[in-house]
């Protein structure tokens, strides 16, 4: 058999984000189990004996070398959070470094790439199916010269099956909720071929394992690249649910695969104005979604894929401009985005990191980790956030789980996640949210909800571009430069 380098992805738990405790173990039962899981994803290479000695031998170097891995506080000690993550679900093969690719292969040495589907599961319409694929390759073809085409008839570059343990490649699979599925290294014969595993339950959505989600990782490795140590990242080892219709290949993912291939030609986009703009650009449309909005100083700042509208007082007309212009170390996409007025902060969040702006400047020691604020390793996004004056905390809403954060203590609530319906009654998930005048506006969609913390209650609903001046003759006015 060639000598091929397998890649596993995870093994994981359902589609939460919000996995099970590790169960309660004394210290020679971790010690035990520690052992046994850096032997195999981390070739811890000692007797039990002898690595379990004081000082830093193997074992505690093993350790360090994990946490280092996985973004956990190095200690060389089996904490908590050290634990929490190895009794995670996870993937089979060792762990690598930041969008690695397999050693001594550079990819494929061509651009043109062919897949075929041997066969589908059950689980879910051959359409949705075709339709997963097709995209989840689109993912990489979006920022890659590379291109994919479907093949029925002959072998094809990436070949794609469903099988159920024993699946004639050495590498059986492992019953329902193990490993998801795999992928080999490009290469002639089974190299670039992924096989997911038929045990799982596949869907379209977030109830058992998304496809999409899966291949798109799982397409990752048959192009070349290894597990990123980003949690953020598509190819972080350990599956995370994201809505499809939100999702954007993470930075950490393009220049790992764009090592690999270079980028995408395309044609130069249009410039967005710096300047002042008509508000009756696409800010006055009635559907318009928000990735994240937030406060600064008495502005309220909506933060929409590469730009931001700023709405410096109610009256005043709004300005679109682009993160980098005004921020250029901020990344685009913004998730989320909160102010905290008592220290003259605003915290910008994507993916695993959050970003300060003190005034109008990013501090010096930004980007941050979420961990450091008290976030388990499952979480890897932050959708939405928002301090609450008369609560005094601030909210952090991930799919349909919220925290409780106290900003004097600088740590979490005691007794968090809870269910975002439990408390904002009415709401089950939250894409962006701020607070003004005593209330908070909760954005879903296109959908603006303003709710009372005093009544716990909707109080009202909005358009989202409710806090946009809207003018029907400047509109009037731009269809009929439109025109001319």
């Amino acid at each position: 058999m060639k000598n091929l380098l397998l890649v596993l992805l995870l093994s994981v738990a359902y589609s939460s984000a919000f996995p099970a405790k590790a169960p309660e173990a004394n210290k020679e039962t971790d010690a035990k189990f520690a052992e046994e899981y850096l032997k195999k994803y981390y070739n811890l290479q000692t007797n039990g004996r002898q690595s379990r000695k004081k000082g830093d031998g193997p074992l505690i170097t093993k350790i360090k070398e994990m946490q280092q891995f996985l973004g956990l506080k190095v200690t060389g000690i089996l904490d908590s959070d050290t634990m929490e993550v190895m009794h995670q679900p996870r993937c089979g093969f060792v762990d690598a470094g930041e969008f690695s690719t397999f050693p001594g292969n550079r990819g494929w040495s061509k651009r043109e790439l062919t897949y075929r589907i041997i066969n589908y599961t059950p689980d879910m319409p051959r359409s949705e199916v075709d339709h997963a694929i097709q995209r989840a390759f689109r993912v990489w073809s979006d920022v890659t010269p590379l291109t994919f085409t479907r093949v029925y008839d002959v072998t094809s570059d990436i070949e794609i099956s469903f099988a159920a343990q024993v699946h004639n490649d050495f590498y059986p699979f492992d019953g329902p909720h193990g490993t998801l599925a795999h992928a080999f290294a490009p290469s002639s014969g089974i190299g670039g071929d992924a096989h997911f595993d038929e045990d799982e339950t596949w869907t379209s959505g977030s109830n058992g394992y998304n496809l999409f989600i899966v291949a798109a990782h799982e397409f990752g490795h048959s192009l070349g690249l290894l597990h990123s140590n980003d949690p953020s990242a598509l190819m972080y080892p350990t599956y995370h649910y994201t809505e499809p219709s939100e999702f954007r290949l993470p930075e950490d993912d393009v220049n790992g695969i764009q090592s690999l291939y270079g980028a995408r030609i395309t044609p130069e986009e249009p410039t967005v104005p710096e300047q002042p703009s008509d508000p009756s650009t696409p800010s006055c449309q009635p559907n318009i979604t928000f990735d994240a909005v937030t406060t600064l100083r008495g502005e309220i700042l909506f933060f929409k894929d590469k730009t931001f509208l700023r709405q410096i007082s109610q009256n005043s007309v709004v300005e679109h401009h682009l993160i980098k212009v005004f921020w250029p170390s901020l990344p685009n996409h913004i998730q989320a985005a909160y102010e905290f007025q008592d220290r003259d902060e605003v915290l910008v969040f994507k993916g695993a990191k959050y970003w300060v702006i003190n005034g109008y400047e990013i501090t010096k020691d930004s980007p941050k980790s979420i961990y450091d604020l008290g976030f388990p390793r499952s979480v890897r996004r932050i959708d939405a956030a928002v301090h609450d004056e008369n609560s005094r905390k601030t909210y952090f809403f991930v799919e349909d789980k919220y925290w409780s954060y106290d900003e004097q203590q600088q740590r979490m609530d005691s007794g968090f996640p809870k269910k975002i319906v439990d408390n904002f009654p009415g709401l089950t998930k939250i894409r962006a949210a701020f607070e003004k005048d005593g209330f908070l506006y909760l954005f879903d969609g296109d959908r603006q909800y303003e709710f009372s913390t005093a009544k716990k209650r909707v109080t009202r609903l909005l358009k989202n571009n409710s806090w946009i001046k809207c003018s029907s003759n400047l509109a009037k006015n731009l269809k009929k430069r439109l025109r001319n």
